[in-house]
């Protein structure tokens, strides 16, 4: 089947998943779960191969971190999944009611975008967590894994489209992508795919974005900062630091660069040193932390760098002022950071830091759509549109107007005859 006829499928497809029910879609979300559980020893089995053929073509460190798919990503995938069938149904629901005069009232109801067209690299989790959000929102998806994941994203949306279908599904809402000629062509289907979610470097979102005319929700590098003011509790430092890089030091909302004080910076850094040393990070550093502790110099290439390795840079900054001007320059807009005991200055932090996600005291890694409990995410965007952060089944949605009337016509209005009267009313539409 070609990329054109896979989207046009979907498309198809998408009509019918926008209409069916909640009992319906919560129904095909248990059978998945179900299934997978199923079907984990041959999962890990098929992802195995793909671990060990990528090995051997030399993948790099932090890809085939997400590459492997071992029964502990998948037993995190189900729950995701189980979690999704207890959250509220986002199809339909009212989120505007306004009379315009008695008799003739106007809703605003969300629904479903359409059709999603989802492009990620190694992480087969990925594939699952998006899936399960596409279907509980109601939207059909194509999905193109990375090339090195190729066995296992197969068998996964196998799974899920014979699974979800069995459970009334329409047939055709999950399509595979798999080949770089087809992802060309996706971008130029914009008569069948609503909305582009890339999730790599800055360079290929851009790409995306000057070679499609479809919207695109990017999700880029993870460049994220954590800024030690000269109040940081020294007890919360050490951990938080530790935590945000080396939990999972592959994911994207893991910390790059360590900003520090002037003030804080000699009683913080050394023991930060022996700390991460001990979790076998590697450290560089501007000139300053390079004279506070013995680690290699830092380029300016480092400040602009997603490592997703055991690798931090640090910067001494002057103060508050200094840090928000560097994160604003060289960040992502992912996840950042400050370390304070007081209130007004994480709130000016908060403020000024241009990111979808700002945190006070407590690591960058809490930044993940299935910790904000969203169930899951789809990827986490740093874009400026409808959707930002972590995006869950709410980036998904969008809208339309139902307009209830008795035979009115905008020439009484235009006459004079008649006047609006806009009254806001209980959003409780009635179709």
């Amino acid at each position: 089947m070609t990329i054109v006829e896979r989207a046009q499928e979907a498309r198809k497809a998408s009509f019918s998943l926008a209409t069916t029910s909640s009992d319906t879609r919560n129904r095909a979300l248990e059978a998945m779960a179900a299934a997978l559980e199923a079907r984990t020893d041959d999962i890990i089995r098929i992802n195995n191969d793909d671990y060990e053929r990528s090995v051997s073509e030399n993948l790099p460190g932090p890809l085939l971190k997400r590459l492997k798919f071992d029964s502990d990503k998948i037993s995190q995938v189900i729950e995701g999944i189980r979690s999704l069938i207890h959250m509220d149904d986002p199809v339909g629901e009212c989120k505007m009611a306004t009379e315009l005069e008695p008799g003739l009232d106007l809703y605003r109801i969300s629904c479903p975008i359409g059709v999603t067209g989802i492009i990620f690299e190694s992480r087969p989790d990925a594939l699952v967590q998006i899936s399960s959000l596409c279907l509980k929102s109601g939207n059909a998806v194509l999905l193109k894994g990375g090339s090195e994941a190729s066995g296992t994203n197969r068998i996964l949306s196998s799974i899920i489209a014979e699974a979800t279908e069995h459970a009334g599904i329409p047939a055709g809402w999950i399509q595979l992508v798999e080949t770089r000629a087809d992802v060309n062509e996706m971008f130029t289907l914009n008569e069948y795919i609503d909305l582009l979610i890339p999730r790599g470097s800055n360079s290929f979102v851009k790409y995306i974005m000057e070679h499609s005319s479809i919207p695109v929700l990017g999700h880029s590098d993870g460049i994220c900062h954590i800024y030690i003011h000269e109040d940081a509790d020294l007890d919360k430092i050490n951990p938080i630091v530790i935590d945000s890089k080396t939990q999972y030091v592959a994911a994207c909302n893991t910390v790059e660069t360590l900003l520090v004080h002037k003030n804080r910076a000699a009683a913080v850094l050394p023991s930060l040193k022996r700390a991460l040393d001990a979790a076998g990070v590697e450290l560089c550093g501007c000139e300053e932390t390079c004279r506070i502790i013995d680690i290699a110099p830092a380029s300016d290439e480092d400040w602009a760098t997603e490592y997703v390795d055991y690798k931090l840079s640090v910067r001494i900054v002057e103060g508050l002022a200094d840090a928000v001007d560097h994160i604003n320059r060289y960040g992502s807009g992912h996840t950042d950071a400050i370390l304070t005991e007081d209130e007004n200055t994480a709130s000016a932090f908060m403020a000024k830091v241009d990111a979808s996600s700002v945190f006070w005291n407590c690591s960058t890694r809490f930044s993940d759509g299935f910790r904000y409990g969203f169930g899951a995410e789809i990827g986490i965007s740093t874009s400026k549109i409808h959707a930002r952060g972590p995006v869950g089944m709410e980036g998904l949605m969008i809208y339309k107007y139902k307009l209830l009337g008795k035979g009115q016509t905008v020439a009484s209005f235009s006459s004079g005859d008649k006047k609006f009267t806009h009254r806001k009313l209980d959003r409780n539409c009635p179709l």
